[in-house]
């Protein structure tokens, strides 16, 4: 068993996050009087939560897919995830190879030299709904968030949602708290 300051350094993680997603529901550490204790199964939980999300994954479809009673109910949440995952790999790739493509040219004007010009084609075209490369499946992905409630509010240089710009509820609770700096206490003794 660890205590939260363990899991909390293992993972990288400030203790408020671990706090934050034990309110949340997402985990359940055994309590040993006031203390937290981490068993193995909760850091693989924690692994878990991590990585999804590193996926996309906003904090409450990451509960529904841990608290999911069955594998069919799991899997309804993990495919939804899977295709923005893969369009957003999809695009990341194209970035890379753009990138690499213009490291490899030889002009000095990089927009004259065809190679280049042959990595940026793709985006010269119309959006498709059925990239199987992941190629152009921006308007897929776009109509994937249509107004969903974890639609992200950032956009793209054209105006679509850019899931890769989405920050994190963890993240955005930690903007919040470094602005704020330190919880005060009043001569009463109470936080303001």
């Amino acid at each position: 068993m660890k205590s939260i300051g363990e899991v909390a350094a293992q993972f990288g993680l400030p203790t408020h996050v671990l706090r934050h997603w034990e309110a949340e529901g997402l985990l359940k550490p055994a309590r040993a009087g006031d203390r937290r204790r981490y068993n193995n199964a909760d850091l693989y939980r924690v692994a878990a939560i991590l990585i999804s999300k590193e996926a996309g994954l906003g904090l409450a479809d990451i509960r529904t897919m841990l608290a999911a009673r069955s594998a069919p109910a799991r899997h309804e949440v993990m495919a939804g995830h899977r295709e923005r995952l893969l369009a957003r790999i999809a695009r990341a790739q194209a970035a890379l190879d753009m990138l690499e493509g213009g490291l490899e040219c030889p002009h000095d004007d990089i927009m004259t030299c065809p190679h280049f010009q042959g990595l940026l084609a793709d985006r010269l075209q119309p959006p498709s709904m059925t990239g199987s490369d992941g190629r152009n499946t921006d308007r897929a992905v776009e109509l994937a968030y249509g107004n969903h409630e974890d639609a992200p509010d950032e956009l793209d240089i054209v105006g679509r949602p850019d899931p890769d710009r989405v920050k994190s509820d963890i993240d955005q609770q930690d903007a919040a708290a470094t602005r704020r700096g330190p919880a005060r206490r009043t001569q009463a003794g109470k936080r303001r």
